[in-house]
């Protein structure tokens, strides 16, 4: 029986400015950042202060929550600066890149490593910084093995990358990942592909290979997770991206914490929309200059696709997980007549009063709402673009009245916020599901765990 899945709800997001197939390495950026904020719901707790000197795999920031989780370093150099907020949270450390020094971990390839070692050797490195755990998208607990372990290069989102092309060069990188992680869990691990499609990933060994068809966001691990392997009460699921494989992957090969970020720089207004090989925290204008896009003061820089990213300032940095960077038009001019039906047809429309979902080709947007917050009603359009077994309204509902026994029965356990970037677009209401959900998940771990 084919485990192979067809998700029919959904929406094609097609976009102007799709990074083109070519690969250019990203200018040497001389200060990198961290960011805490990208590591939903870690606690961090300074190991350095500012002036101290650091290695490619220096431990910066361990998390509060468990000791052993710690966030290293990507580059050489010394700590610039670590910014605070209020009550002290630490908002961002900056590391100011000089040289080329790497710790080394020794790593015996003639020594068979059992899930005892690779989880040690995960944990102080740094590199267990890239396993996340369903639910709730927190890094993973090394303390509570998954039952299964999922990556994805089926990919939907706007922008979205080609993980057969940037990882083209990487294929023994990623064989050896998927051969150290598969030891952890005794078992294959999962790999969802795009289905009716040739893929560099289908010799690899100890994989158990999925054929995903569907529109957006049939690419979300949550939709494919839910179809293949549900959640139970008490299980949980790891995910880690497919290049973190490959970092992974290389880290046993040569001992050393592997920072690499292949970027797809991507939108309407840049001139030449292109993927970048560059580092964690690498700086935005390390990859782009004012110069390579249209409009500068007129754009929205966004860590992500445009559904899910967040919001960045052109002279800020990568974020830790982002393999898309973005670039759309801020949504500050209002069109005139825009109200009526059928008149802007570039722009696409899920309740089809404009004439672009006749037209295949790529389609513009912006950042502008159209519209003010409203009654949350039941209209059962937010079902059309939410393909699970989950009611999205009544959970949303949930959450924001704080009820964790509805919560946890309409299925709160098998979501993460963006899994409704899609309906933050389409819905009417034009409320911010994401930060509903993202709200809620945190009250599930202060309140259950």
């Amino acid at each position: 029986m084919s485990k192979d899945i067809s998700i029919k709800n959904g929406a094609k997001l097609d976009l102007i400015g799709l990074a083109s197939k070519e690969i250019e390495f990203a200018k040497d950026s001389t200060t990198h950042a961290i960011y805490p904020d990208d590591f939903f719901n870690l606690k961090p707790r300074m190991i350095l202060k500012k002036g101290d000197k650091v290695k490619v795999g220096s431990p910066i920031f361990y998390d509060k929550n468990d000791e052993r989780i710690v966030i290293v370093s990507p580059v050489s150099g010394y700590i610039q600066s670590i910014d605070r907020g209020e009550k002290r949270k630490i908002l961002k450390v900056l590391i100011s890149k000089d040289g080329d020094d790497k710790i080394d971990y020794q790593i015996n390839e003639s020594q068979r490593l059992n899930k005892t070692d690779i989880i040690s050797l995960l944990l102080k490195s740094g590199s267990w910084s890239f396993i996340r755990q369903r639910p709730y998208n927190i890094i993973a607990r090394p303390d509570k093995l998954p039952k299964a372990i999922f990556v994805s290069t089926h990919t939907t989102a706007p922008y979205d990358i080609d993980y057969d092309f940037i990882l083209g060069g990487r294929v023994d990188d990623f064989q050896k990942g998927v051969s150290i992680m598969s030891k952890i869990i005794e078992k294959p691990i999962t790999l969802t592909v795009t289905a009716n499609r040739q893929s560099i990933f289908s010799q690899i060994k100890n994989l158990d290979i999925i054929n995903v068809k569907g529109k957006h966001p049939s690419g979300n691990l949550s939709f494919q997770i839910n179809r293949i392997n549900p959640i139970n009460v008490g299980e949980c699921v790891w995910v880690i991206n497919p290049e973190d494989i490959a970092n992974i992957g290389s880290f046993f090969k040569t001992g050393n914490f592997d920072s690499t970020r292949t970027v797809g720089v991507s939108g309407e207004t840049v001139k030449n929309p292109k993927y970048y090989k560059a580092q964690i925290g690498s700086k935005i204008s390390s990859m782009i200059s004012k110069n390579d896009v249209n409009n500068f003061e007129s754009n929205r820089y966004i860590n992500g696709d445009p559904l899910t990213g967040t919001k960045v300032d052109f002279d800020g940095y990568l974020g830790y997980y982002n393999n898309i960077f973005s670039v759309i038009q801020e949504g500050d001019k209002y069109r005139m007549f825009g109200w009526l039906p059928f008149k802007d047809n570039h722009i696409p429309s899920f309740s089809r009063t404009s004439f672009s979902w006749l037209f295949p080709k790529n389609k513009k947007v912006n950042t502008n709402l159209n519209g003010d917050e409203r009654a949350l009603v039941i209209t059962g359009e937010m079902e059309k673009f939410f393909p699970m077994d989950i009611y999205p309204m009544q959970l949303l509902k949930a959450c924001m009245i704080e009820d964790i026994e509805k919560m946890e029965l309409l299925g709160i356990y098998e979501i993460i916020p963006e899994d409704f970037g899609l309906i933050d677009y389409s819905n009417t209401s034009k409320i911010e599901a994401q930060e509903i959900i993202k709200d809620a998940i945190q009250l599930m771990l202060k309140e259950v765990g």
